[in-house]
């Protein structure tokens, strides 16, 4: 082909080129304003002007606002109460001024467990006629109108078995299986008898699970006054007069020793899912439990034969507490009279709803910041879990305002959770981690849990992995504690609750995660980073175990607002603080985890292993070198991971691709340390270095359990084989956390 015929095509494929080009530019319809920041700049960062506004937006008496409505009738989940708050929620967050971009309901068919109206659960005294000469009652006093509300459930121990066992009566203490072993070293035969016990000490169903080990064949539990109510026991000092637990109080809960719904482990409880026949249900009580208040309690203790308990088994109930089994002579009841624990709980599957509140993010939509708060109550739930549930309602309809205004979106977009039944065992959270694992694993940054967000008026309490303890420190410096601008609450946390590090210095204690709310499948199961905030006391002044309302029908508006946080501004606080931290992880380019942190907790670890551990291992030939030797190669990673994130804060030309790697290196880093074959006995637990474990010593806890099980055996025997294994799962995690930081390749 002849070139200028080759020239004179190309010249008319670029004028038909130009001529598109320049259609193109004047057909597409341009918008009249300028498009904002957020959606031009996908370097942009946080923005600390914004940040500040939305804080000074969060209101206390809103929040008291928020709080009133949420608690006016009693809400357990799947009830009219539940229901009521579901539509209650999504009508704020569908709100057409300060709404989210999206609100829904996610259902799951969920395995609860409930008491039966008609046939109220007891506890009686059965003389040997077979008459009754004493029953528990049935109902707590009603010092205000909420405890007289008709749908104020009785005290039950959720998912304990129907029975009416009868036996003679002994006192355990905590029930855990010291105390019942110590009862059977005094010679006492369990067999066939009735444990009291009060709460602590041990998880509810283990309890009873302890207990039937023993041969007792029913158990009564009962918040004792020297744990929760600094040792008063009448009423003029309790509620309505105080914030303590009225002789009536009972504190009802999940006896449930596991997490998500009990039918479906590892999958959502859908109405088409498998489910594992009750049978095989794990961690519930085998035998009738029923908690009672402690005024029953003392009616029972107090007339006990047998000799006295130990100095450190006594309570508060105005007697010395002895230990049975049976009455003394000369008592209130006959001293050949039993006790019968009368339960007539029944179990079903019910709807129960997660809602859900969804803003889109405008740089990176698919990586997501978490914030959640369960919404089901025993009764009407003002502290748990309401006052997080308020806090949650302020944070979003301020950020919602903000939205609706056009004057701000979030780099990534952020996720707030409702989540429901809760109380039985982390329902909806857990069901809602089966039903997204892979999309949550792959994208979700971090998770943000606000419970019960205020116990007390005294100070900030936090709890979270290492990588997030920098950016709760961050917020906490910019917010001014409740009636004193003078202080932050940072400075305040740290009074009350400190420790030194080798980094730092002195500064704040940041908690571990346990499994008590709904953090736990997060972290636990999908590895992702957690925390846990609220406002808590101080444990100079009370040695209460919990807030003294807790799971009683006392936990109303009226006990919050008079005696937790009068005024909301410890809620206001927490709010603050949280939703500093949430604006934080969606909209900082660089995402504020310090993975260095790590570091700490890794050394305080080995420390701990090598102090308890090395000369038993050494003697069975077992060494420490190479889990020493690991946490110093996941040193030196995260310390380079943090040279490259300052080098790249101070480049304005960096580039948005390796900022997106630098970032999926630190929302990672949490997914590393698992291992889902660690613990194949413990449902969820698969995170090596969070699991729960028996021992006591701090550190990793498949390697402390094990050798906590293999000291007293030869080192031929196959513990020590087991013992090997946890240590080689535990440098395998901290080897696999330190490739995770190291440079891409």
């Amino acid at each position: 082909m002849r070139w200028y015929i080759i020239l004179g095509g190309a010249l008319a494929a670029a004028g038909v080129l130009t001529i598109g080009l320049l259609l193109g530019h004047f057909a597409i319809p341009k918008p009249s304003t300028p498009q904002p920041s957020w959606l031009q700049d996908p370097s942009r960062d946080l923005d600390e002007n914004l940040l500040r506004q939305v804080m000074e937006e969060i209101n206390n008496q809103a929040i008291g606002e928020h709080l009133k409505q949420l608690t006016i009738k009693p809400h357990m989940a799947t009830t009219k109460g539940d229901d009521d708050l579901v539509n209650l929620i999504l009508s704020r967050w569908n709100d057409k001024d300060t709404g989210l971009d999206e609100a829904k309901t996610e259902w799951y068919h969920a395995f609860l467990s409930f008491p039966n109206a008609s046939m109220p659960n007891s506890a009686a005294v059965v003389l040997s006629n077979g008459s009754i000469a004493f029953t528990s009652r049935r109902t707590e006093k009603g010092d205000t109108e909420d405890q007289q509300d008709p749908d104020v459930v009785q005290p039950y121990a959720a998912y304990s078995p129907p029975g009416n066992p009868k036996g003679k009566l002994v006192y355990a203490n905590q029930g855990k299986t010291s105390d019942y072993q110590e009862l059977v070293n005094k010679g006492i035969n369990l067999a066939g008898t009735i444990a009291i016990v009060r709460y602590g000490g041990a998880g509810r169903s283990a309890k009873a699970i302890n207990g039937a080990a023993f041969g007792v064949i029913g158990v009564l539990v009962y918040t004792d006054p020297k744990d929760i109510n600094d040792g008063k026991a009448t009423e003029k000092e309790a509620y309505p007069n105080s914030w303590y637990l009225p002789p009536s109080g009972v504190e009802r809960g999940s006896y449930n020793g596991y997490f998500g719904d009990l039918l479906t482990p590892y999958y959502p409880a859908k109405e088409h899912t498998y489910r594992i026949n009750e049978s095989e249900i794990q961690g519930i009580p085998p035998i009738p439990t029923q908690p009672i208040g402690y005024e029953d309690a003392r009616t029972l203790i107090c007339q006990l034969g047998g000799p006295k308990a130990y100095e450190t088994w006594q309570g508060s109930l105005g007697c010395d507490y002895p230990l049975g089994p049976g009455f003394r002579d000369q008592g209130t009841f006959p001293n050949n009279s039993d006790v019968q624990v009368n339960v007539y709980n029944y179990r079903e599957i019910r709807k129960s709803a997660n809602v859900m509140g969804m803003i889109r993010g405008s740089v990176e939509p698919d990586r997501y910041v978490m914030y959640g708060n369960h919404r089901d109550s025993w009764v009407h739930g003002a502290i748990d879990p309401s006052s997080g549930t308020a806090v949650m309602l302020e944070i979003t309809r301020v950020l919602g305002k903000k939205l609706k205004e056009g004057k701000w979106r979030p780099r990534r977009s952020i996720i707030f959770g409702s989540w429901g039944a809760e109380e039985f065992g982390l329902i909806g959270s857990t069901e809602y981690t089966e039903e997204y694992f892979s999309k949550l694993r792959e994208r979700a940054v971090a998770y943000i849990n606000v419970d019960i967000s205020v116990f007390a008026n005294a100070t900030f309490r936090a709890q979270g992995t290492p990588p997030v303890q920098s950016v709760i420190f961050k917020a906490s410096q910019q917010v001014k504690i409740p009636n004193n601008n003078a202080v932050t609450v940072y400075d305040n946390w740290k009074r009350f609750f400190n420790r030194t590090s080798p980094t730092y210095g002195p500064i704040p204690s940041l908690g571990t995660l346990g499994a008590g709310s709904d953090y736990a499948p997060f972290i636990h199961y999908l590895g992702i980073s957690s925390m846990d905030l609220a406002y808590t006391y101080d444990r100079s002044k009370t040695t209460a175990r919990i807030y003294p309302a807790y799971h009683t029908a006392y936990d109303t508006f009226d006990y919050a607002s008079r005696f937790i946080d009068p005024g909301f501004t410890s809620h206001q606080a927490v709010a603050r603080t949280a939703g500093n931290i949430l604006l934080r992880l969606a909209d900082s380019l660089i995402l504020p985890l310090n993975v260095s942190d790590y570091g700490e907790t890794l050394d305080a670890f080995f420390k701990a292993a090598f102090t308890e551990y090395n000369t038993g291992l050494t003697a069975c030939n077992i060494q420490l070198t190479p889990l020493e030797e690991s946490i110093a190669k996941f040193k030196t990673a995260a310390a380079s991971i943090e040279q490259h994130i300052a080098a790249l804060r101070q480049n304005d030309q960096r580039s948005p691709l390796e900022v997106r790697m630098i970032n999926d290196q630190l929302m990672l880093l949490e997914r590393s340390f698992l291992n889902p074959l660690a613990f194949p006995d413990k449902f969820y637990y698969s995170h090596v270095l969070w699991a729960s474990k028996n021992s006591g010593v701090n550190t990793f806890p498949g390697l402390a359990d094990a050798y906590a099980k293999a000291s007293s055996t030869p080192c031929t025997s196959p513990a020590w084989k087991e013992v090997h294994k946890h240590l080689t799962i535990a440098i395998q995690a901290v080897e696999s956390a330190a490739s995770t930081l190291e440079a891409v390749i």
